[in-house]
């Protein structure tokens, strides 16, 4: 009863505004920490404004040309990138097909026909045999049909079945623009990752390589103190299985800079075979991260915005289910011309025409509907259990960073120390194993902690600076909501004379 009140009413506007019957949208809550402050703090002044990190290129915050021709390259080229870009050109022609239904749907069918009738036929309203048993005779015939017949049908959308599908249309298309962002967000933080993980096995090339030739000078010592007698030919083995040892491992690091080398130009769409990268040490230090407040994540993510907008296409999914027990209002028309001569097609007795409406009322359906409903509002729900999964895993991703900051760069402060507390210990066991005070065992320890010591400096400062690129990313790289809220498809008036 109450349903039949509602149908009533809505068939009052029948050409106005109409009714939705699906439920309004409304963003869920979602779990958030402290409106005001981070719970761990970084050890470096933080710039206040979040738009101090540039709008769509935000690996300028690093100030590195390389990095920015390279980033630069990336967006022109790189494949995921075209594919994403394309997949909001699908998204977007599918929210103007959606719109197609708020207009008339017109079409047209001419057919010419040559046909001959049978003299055998059998006759209408008469027995096929004359009296006495004898069949009655017909005529044969060879007729001409032309025809050019037109059909007019309009869905009256007094339940709001296709405002909820031009609704889920948009919020997908939407959610496809938020995509593409996180997907140049993700790659762009993944090449300059890889980049400055690049640079810093630059630097640990170099390391390495010094402690290399420190090495050989050293052997050549030994062998020298060995010729005349005063070192032992254990001392020299000694030696030279560390010079070995360090070659080794200068062998390694290359082919992981080599790794990188490759990473790099699959992301810039180029063969890794014919990819250089030009050897530069890393000689940086991280810039001052933006943080704002912790609600700003919830505008300034892509991932976050675009399961928003999936819930957004899962509520307008409900409302289309809980159409199906509505009417399904439709306006016919047709109409043309039918002539056995085509000389007479386009006279006026050779015109028809019919209008007629047509109201669908699902009574039993066998639950199809009932189901059908409750099927898109479990996948609702499903689509708020994502969006407060991705909005916790957003806070944690950013904690991650300025906690990781936050460690790292105490941890290289005291590496640095443990750097220059090494190069004296070398320096103290040299002279103590010139002067004949101590074994070259000593020295030997030396050159290894040392080699250790720069190493580990050289690795803290890329983790540094890659934990500043994974934060900014974690923050959103400088992004906004409110970039994809322009992508929506809107009826047009010129769509009526479209095909």
């Amino acid at each position: 009863m109450k349903r039949a009140k509602v149908a009533g009413a809505c068939a009052l506007l029948f050409l106005g505004a109409g009714c939705t019957v699906g439920p309004h949208y409304a963003r869920p809550a979602a779990p958030a920490p402290a409106p005001d402050a981070w719970k761990t703090q970084p050890p470096w002044e933080q710039a206040a404004p979040k738009d101090a990190i540039p709008k769509g290129a935000w690996w300028e915050v690093f100030h590195d040309p390389a990095l920015d021709g390279y980033e630069q390259q990336l967006l022109k080229a790189n494949q995921s990138l075209v594919a994403a870009r394309d997949r909001l050109d699908q998204a977007r022609s599918l929210a103007r097909v959606a719109t197609a239904d708020y207009f008339p749907q017109l079409s047209a069918d001419p057919g010419a026909v040559r046909e001959r009738g049978s003299g055998n036929r059998p006759l209408n309203g008469a027995s096929a045999t004359a009296l006495g048993g004898t069949p009655q005779s017909v005529p044969p015939y060879t007729q001409s049909v032309y025809t050019i017949p037109f059909s007019l049908s309009y869905e009256v959308d007094l339940f709001g079945r296709v405002r909820n599908n031009v609704e889920a249309a948009n919020a997908t298309l939407q959610s496809t623009a938020a995509d593409l962002q996180n997907a140049q967000l993700v790659l762009t933080a993944e090449l300059a990752a890889d980049y400055f993980s690049l640079r810093e096995l630059d630097a640990e090339v170099q390391v390495v390589q010094e402690s290399v030739g420190y090495q050989r000078k050293g052997l050549d010592l030994v062998n020298r103190r060995h010729d005349g007698g005063i070192a032992s030919g254990l001392e020299v083995a000694q030696q030279a299985a560390l010079l070995d040892s360090t070659v080794s491992q200068l062998a390694l690091v290359q082919q992981t800079r080599a790794q990188y080398e490759h990473a790099i130009a699959v992301l810039l769409g180029q063969p890794a075979s014919g990819f250089n990268v030009p050897v530069v040490p890393l000689k940086a230090t991280p810039p001052p991260v933006p943080l704002g407040v912790p609600s700003d994540v919830l505008e300034r993510r892509p991932d976050v915005s675009s399961a928003e907008r999936q819930m957004a296409y899962q509520n307008a999914e409900v409302g289309i289910a809980r159409t199906a027990f509505y009417p399904h209002i439709t306006l016919s028309g047709a109409g043309g011309w039918q002539s056995r001569d085509l000389s007479t097609l386009l006279n006026a007795p050779s015109l028809f025409w019919s209008l007629g409406a047509d109201a669908l009322q699902p009574i039993f359906e066998g639950g199809r509907n009932r189901a059908n409903l409750a099927a898109a509002r479990a996948a609702y729900e499903q689509s708020v259990a994502n969006y407060r999964q991705a909005v916790l895993t957003a806070f944690q991703q950013v904690e991650d960073g300025i906690s990781n900051l936050s460690t790292l760069s105490q941890a290289l402060a005291t590496q640095t120390a443990a750097v220059d507390d090494a190069r004296r210990e070398l320096e103290i066991a040299n002279n103590r194993y010139i002067g004949g005070v101590t074994s070259y065992l000593d020295v030997i320890t030396a050159q290894t902690t040392l080699l250790t010591s720069e190493r580990l400096q050289t690795q803290l400062l890329g983790q540094q600076m890659v934990s500043s690129v994974y934060l900014v990313k974690a923050l959103g790289g400088g992004w906004d909501a409110g970039e994809i809220k322009s992508e929506q498809v809107r009826p047009q008036a010129g769509q009526i004379l479209q095909p």
